[in-house]
């Protein structure tokens, strides 16, 4: 039974009618989605349709659910149709082969091409919109390339790109429907508890949530920077206490000031880093942009902070700040500016406008630590609240 799909699955986990080139399937948290998508390949393969993209947000995160999960590939398979994993490929008994892809790396998808490709968790992708273009090119092969996108919505810009594709065919799954599936403990337990509130309409319900209630920043407020006379650039930086695969992200923005406004202009954060490694990019993008200054929080690493800048470059500027207060009420003004009009948005910031919007009263940022929010608060502070006006540089 376990094995004979068709006999037990639910209307909604089922391949959609009609002429779609994506079928979109936003899901809340267990409401079955990986099982479908897992399903899906398996019918493609069947079918003999191949080569397959299998994309996951990172390398481990695509072959530790797509592939290994409990509702993966390799789980849903009998074992006499059953892939074999080979590195990063799986390879079934009739031929048809897959490519497991990593979305954290866009370049990556330039060469290959494919019949069919199942993307995970899409608006969780870091580089999502250039992932997903690079994937489209490669999806060339056969007489019907067609794409499956899982995910649990947020209000990304690939995840509205593709709402709004004329080529989308959406399904939305909730928790609920799956429950013959789930164990009572989570339905009473988890359910129960965020059920009706906003964070369960998005992580339950499959719901796409475009603005946070009570959140400092909402997506309407980012102004896109249209240029001018920048008078100082600074590059602020927000450390991580240590620097290994556990550890938060290294905040990195490169803001400038312009006029009586700021405009941020690159987003260089770095995950799972050393200091050395965090410097390097921190210098790198002062040589970049021809900063004045460093700036850098540090509450965590105090002279140890300034001291890993200066083995890689001892002639930068560095301007250290300490945080009295938590990250909310360091955020709020900066928050007010933006309301003001007063902070514009180089192009590609995506990932530190999602961090924004889902930062929430707690201080964190879908559940995680705000490090681009942060990075942000201080760069933002030095240029405008506090009142620095070195000469003007043209853009």
């Amino acid at each position: 039974m376990y094995f004979d799909w068709n006999s037990w699955a639910l209307d909604k986990q089922r391949p959609p009618e009609g002429d779609w080139t994506t079928w979109l399937l936003l899901g809340g948290r267990g409401s079955g989605k990986t099982r479908a998508g897992a399903e899906w390949v398996r019918s493609l393969v069947a079918q003999k349709i191949g080569p397959i993209a299998l994309v996951g947000e990172t390398m481990a995160e695509a072959i530790s659910i797509m592939v290994r999960g409990e509702s993966g590939i390799l789980n849903v398979c009998s074992e006499k149709e059953r892939p074999t994993l080979r590195g990063q490929r799986l390879i079934w008994p009739n031929g048809v082969e897959a490519a497991v892809m990593s979305a954290s790396d866009p370049d990556r998808f330039r060469g290959p091409q494919f019949a069919a490709a199942w993307c995970d968790e899409v608006a969780k992708w870091p580089h999502g919109e250039d992932a997903w273009d690079q994937l489209q090119f490669g999806l060339r092969l056969g007489d019907r390339p067609r794409q499956m996108a899982t995910t649990t919505p947020r209000p990304t810009r690939l995840l509205k790109r593709l709402l709004g594709d004329k080529h989308t065919v959406v399904t939305h799954m909730a928790t609920a429907e799956n429950g013959a599936q789930l164990a009572p403990q989570f339905l009473d337990a988890v359910v129960a508890r965020y059920q009706g509130t906003v964070l369960g309409r998005q992580e339950l319900d499959g719901e796409l949530i475009e603005d946070l209630p009570g959140a400092l920043w909402q997506r309407g407020m980012f102004r896109a920077f249209a240029g001018g006379n920048i008078e100082r650039i600074v590059v602020a930086v927000d450390p991580p206490v240590t620097g290994n695969a556990s550890s938060d992200a290294c905040g990195i923005v490169v803001a400038g000031r312009v006029g009586e406004g700021v405009a941020v202009l690159e987003d260089c954060t770095l995950k799972q880093v050393r200091p050395l490694d965090w410097a390097r990019r921190a210098v790198a993008a002062y040589v970049a942009h021809d900063a004045d200054a460093i700036v850098v929080e540090v509450n965590q690493g105090g002279d140890m902070v300034p001291g890993v800048i200066a083995q890689v470059d001892a002639q930068v500027p560095v301007r250290t700040v300490r945080a009295s207060r938590g990250k909310w009420s360091r955020a709020e003004p900066v928050a007010a500016l933006y309301a003001r009009g007063l902070v514009s948005h180089a192009a590609g910031l995506t990932a530190l406008e999602d961090e924004m919007c889902s930062f929430g009263v707690g201080g964190l940022s879908d559940g995680h630590s705000p490090d681009r929010v942060d990075a942000l608060v201080w760069a933002v502070t030095e240029l405008l609240l506090n009142e620095t006006r070195p000469q003007v540089r043209g853009l």
